[in-house]
């Protein structure tokens, strides 16, 4: 299944705009915030405001194909595509008055991403790419991911406090964030992995990852070629993406092998 220019040409202006409306929202001091699962895991005017913005766009240029939003979105469609909407990645940071947020979307076959674009609103900033498209930032030609052991990399994740404290799959992480050069934990999957695409971040691994937080920023790397694997451990299953080396040091040490 292919990527056509347009594809390419749409989703960049989709998360464009999703960005800049919901940064003029909050500016407006109008996000009328509230709490999902958690404290931390908020949703705000914006999101749904933002999504709905996507969506609108999508049942005109692209009605054939389904679509899924964290906000609620789900439409099957008949061309065997999808789009995957994620309107504001790190919507704690975003409430919070951090830029460490973005508008998010990926075109997928099924569970393979096709294309991915995140957009970074707070600097003006567009990554574009998938397997098939070389992944660019502003229509520039990001590096190539090159191959590097775990431990001469930063390494982006998350743990809930309530993960470290009470849960069985702890253990797994805890056995792979020993391994990097740094850890750091920010609060956006998209902006995580696209800070791996970029050359910002060496790899990413997080249990539990929604087809949104995965998708937009999985191409984006397979753009930029790097990899990416999934794994399940003790009934979690486990996104990981970044060179190949690294990637599989990860693995091993949430299976619990040797790293």
């Amino acid at each position: 299944m292919n990527v056509t220019p347009d594809d390419v040409t749409l989703a960049t202006e989709l998360v464009v705009e999703a960005a800049a409306l919901a940064a003029r929202i909050r500016a407006e001091d109008d996000l009328q915030t509230r709490s999902k699962t958690s404290v931390s895991d908020i949703v705000t005017a914006a999101d749904y405001a933002a999504e709905a913005r996507i969506v609108e766009h999508l049942d005109r240029e692209r009605p054939e194909d389904g679509l899924l939003g964290e906000e609620g979105t789900s439409r099957e469609g008949t061309s065997g595509r999808r789009w995957v909407i994620d309107p504001v990645d790190g919507t704690y940071n975003f409430a919070s008055g951090f830029d460490y947020w973005c508008s998010a979307i990926a075109l997928a076959d099924g569970d393979r991403p096709l294309l991915g674009a995140v957009a970074h609103h707070a600097t003006g900033t567009v990554v574009v790419g998938g397997p098939g498209v070389p992944t660019t930032i502003n229509g520039r030609p990001v590096s190539p991911i090159e191959d590097a052991a775990v431990s001469q990399l930063g390494v982006a994740t998350y743990a809930h406090p309530a993960f470290i404290v009470d849960h069985p799959g702890f253990a797994a992480w805890r056995r792979a964030a020993a391994l990097p050069a740094t850890i750091r934990m920010l609060g956006s999957g998209s902006m995580d992995l696209v800070g791996v695409a970029t050359g910002r971040l060496g790899c990413w691994f997080q249990h539990s990852t929604p087809d949104w937080d995965w998708l937009p920023g999985t191409a984006l790397v397979l753009g930029a070629g790097g990899v990416t694997e999934r794994v399940e451990v003790d009934g979690l299953v486990w996104s990981v993406a970044g060179p190949p080396t690294g990637v599989g040091q990860i693995v091993d040490a949430l299976q619990g092998d040797a790293a």
